[in-house]
């Protein structure tokens, strides 16, 4: 019996049909044709009318509408969700697969396969009725439950269109609200409507608002709003995932916008500048604990932390022009450090950049980057005239971050909590990310100033930071090595023909705070602090030929005011020191400086003598630092019953007695100890005599 005629487009002619060879009919550029000859990559056909075209392989195939007459449409099922179907049901398919391969070829693996076909499905034989009919039987008696002849031939025509996937039971999905009423779930909608953007409360709020949206629809008790656990079910399901009740409410109602990574592709290209608190207690100047303000400036292309300034109070727009100027100058070494923290031995072409600058011999192993355009967020202290002029004076682009667009300057943000994770919870002092995770004495564990602390940071930026390998740092050719900052930075440098032309002394000068002052005859006076040197000596009581007023232009480091800088006729700045620097051996500070005269002040109600301030501020620095062990460390907060806001004494006495203010207190010595009484202490302050003052000028 011969045979019934294939089905067209049947899986099982698929492995013949899609081949293009001699006689096989395709539709090419909308009309029939039929293949006369293919000759390597050439192919002859031949048209309805006689036309003939001969046509380069992979040209016929490009046409979108090519199709090989007869066969199933080409295109791959999606094999990768079949994973995803129940076991039971994957075996069930394939299963109906070699059933149907054996009832239209007679051999369940289908064309090709060896055997003899069972006289049942012998398509020699039986018709495809037949052989339809006798699978149906057979299936039956193996269990398979409602199986008939119908039943065979739609599987065959799933399987025909839609390949193995097509034998996978199809059941009607589901509706998210299940067989919830209608008309509680469009007054839920409208409630999270009118939730949307406000203040966001929880579920039984809003839950009585939709109680309240449903009886001024449908009127008072129409409409029963369901049990509150069925509610809350409803109310996950219908609530955006980022608007759900009890989440934090979000600030803007626009679809969340697909990530989209920041790219730089040089050195200096891009720099992100953001502020947060550090998570470490540390000692402030008075001597009470706090938490510094970081500053940082992040490279994107490299990963660079090229400038961190730690403060005690709140960062000001100086201290942001500042950390300009740190990021464009090179490094020093700190002493102390160990060699192999020196650019010498970074993985930069160092010879290179030595030629260029050569104060980069004695320079940390970090980039210096004069950056093309910096990110900031909206900040006061970014966009005030200070930090937006220290920019244009370099012809640095000042790009705000746009508002509600955390990824913005997501580089940045992510470095924050790296070096919390990596280098604060290691400092004595850690507060932990949030309070939960706060120990019960952290203001007791604090050992280290901010300047300290400030020296700590800046040596785990060159040694650890900058030579740790950053997951952001991978190249799309090479995505499984991991490149450090440093290695990134001499990649790029050979890489776009970048060279860094790093600020001079003078440039960092410029980028100072300016302020204008008299000269006068003992100097320039700033905040009760005298600066004098023989280069004044003959602008002394003379009025600046540029300053407005007559007054000097003075450049001052607010975070180390030991030294100034005048911009002389000259047009230079030069140096002049505090009278007194040579005394104090700390860095000095506007803060520390203001505390000194509070305690001074509460000590005495008249002005204090310059001197007596220098000796109190090198007073305050010493007990601020005290060596591990020694009594000082014991007493930082001073004498036990001593007044607030005095200094204890810790020099001899043999200080005072060199004082001028105390040479009358000697005078009674001889008389007390004759006595054989215990002489009183030395008098700290007496009278002031002018002509007294003037021998010691």
């Amino acid at each position: 019996m011969v045979s019934a005629p294939s089905r067209p487009g049947r899986p099982v002619a698929a492995a013949s049909g899609r081949q293009v060879k001699l006689g096989a009919y395709v539709t090419f550029q909308g009309c029939t044709w039929q293949v006369a000859a293919v000759a390597g990559a050439s192919v002859t056909l031949v048209g309805e009318n006689g036309q003939t075209a001969s046509v380069l392989a992979s040209f016929l195939f490009a046409d979108p509408a090519f199709t090989v007459v007869g066969s199933p449409a080409t295109g791959v099922q999606p094999w990768g969700l079949l994973e995803s179907v129940p076991e039971r049901e994957r075996e069930r398919a394939l299963a109906w697969q070699r059933h149907i391969r054996e009832i239209e070829t007679g051999l369940p693996d289908g064309p090709g396969s060896t055997g003899v076909p069972r006289p049942e499905y012998d398509p020699q034989r039986q018709s495809m009725a037949e052989r339809e009919q006798a699978k149906a039987d057979e299936l039956t008696r193996l269990g398979w439950p409602k199986v008939s002849r119908a039943t065979v031939r739609r599987m065959r025509a799933r399987y025909h269109d839609q390949g193995l996937w097509g034998l996978i039971p199809r059941r009607k999905p589901s509706s998210a609200t299940g067989q919830a009423d209608e008309r509680v779930v469009a007054a839920i909608l409208e409630a999270l409507r009118r939730q949307r953007g406000r203040s966001r409360g929880t579920l039984k709020g809003l839950r009585e608002l939709t109680g309240q949206i449903l009886a001024d629809t449908h009127g008072p008790g129409t409409v029963a709003v369901p049990p509150p656990s069925t509610f809350n079910r409803l109310a996950r399901v219908l609530a955006d995932p980022l608007e759900h009740p009890g989440r934090p409410a979000r600030t803007a109602t626009a679809p969340v916008r697909p990530f989209t990574p920041t790219v730089a592709l040089r050195p200096g290209e891009l720099v992100q500048i953001d502020t947060t608190r550090l998570d470490v207690m540390a000692i402030g100047e008075d001597g009470k604990p706090l938490r510094p303000e970081l500053t940082i400036a992040l490279e994107v292309a490299t990963r660079s932390v090229v400038a961190a300034v730690l403060r005690e109070e709140g960062t000001k727009a100086v201290d942001a022009a500042l950390l300009l100027a740190e990021m464009a100058v090179p490094h020093p070494v700190r002493p102390g450090w160990p060699d192999h923290l020196r650019l010498a031995h970074a993985a930069v072409p160092y010879d290179r950049l030595l030629a260029l600058d050569e104060r980069l011999q004695s320079a940390a192993a970090r980039p210096v980057v004069v950056p093309e355009t910096i990110v900031i967020d909206r900040g006061a202290i970014f966009v005030s005239t200070a930090f937006l002029a220290a920019c244009e004076t370099l012809g640095v682009s000042v790009q705000p971050a746009p508002p509600r667009s955390p990824a913005a300057k997501g580089s940045v943000e992510r470095t924050f909590g790296s070096i919390n994770t990596l280098f604060a919870q290691h400092v004595a002092g850690y507060t932990g990310s949030h309070v939960l995770q706060r120990g019960e004495a952290v203001q007791g564990e604090a050992r280290f100033t901010v300047a300290q602390l400030q020296e700590l940071l800046d040596e785990w930026i060159t040694a650890c930071w900058q030579h740790r390998p950053h997951d952001g740092l991978r190249h799309p050719v090479l995505p499984k090595a991991a490149l450090a900052p440093n290695e990134m930075w001499g990649a790029l440098l050979g890489a776009c023909g970048y060279v860094p032309l790093p600020l001079t002394g003078a440039d960092y000068l410029e980028l100072l705070p300016v302020r204008w002052h008299p000269v006068t005859g003992r100097g320039i006076r700033i905040n009760h602090r005298t600066y004098d040197h023989t280069l004044l000596n003959e602008h002394r009581g003379r009025p600046s030929p540029a300053g407005a007023g007559g007054k000097w232009e003075i450049h001052l480091n607010p975070h180390d005011v030991r030294q100034i800088y005048i911009r002389l006729p000259d047009g230079h700045l030069h140096e002049i020191p505090w009278i007194h620097r040579d005394h104090v051996h700390a860095p000095m500070s506007e803060t520390t400086w203001r505390h000194i005269r509070t305690a001074l002040n509460r000590r005495s109600g008249r002005e204090k003598h310059e001197a007596a301030l220098a000796e109190a501020a090198d007073q305050v620095l010493r007990r601020s630092r005290p060596l591990p062990g020694s009594p000082a460390a014991a007493t930082q907060s001073g004498t036990p019953g001593s007044p607030a806001g005095t200094l204890p004494a810790q020099h001899p006495v043999e200080d005072a007695e060199d004082s001028p203010d105390t040479g009358n207190a000697h005078t009674h010595d001889d008389d007390s100890q004759a006595g054989g009484e215990e002489p009183p202490p030395p008098a700290r302050f007496a009278l002031y005599d002018a002509f007294e003052e003037a021998e010691h000028w």
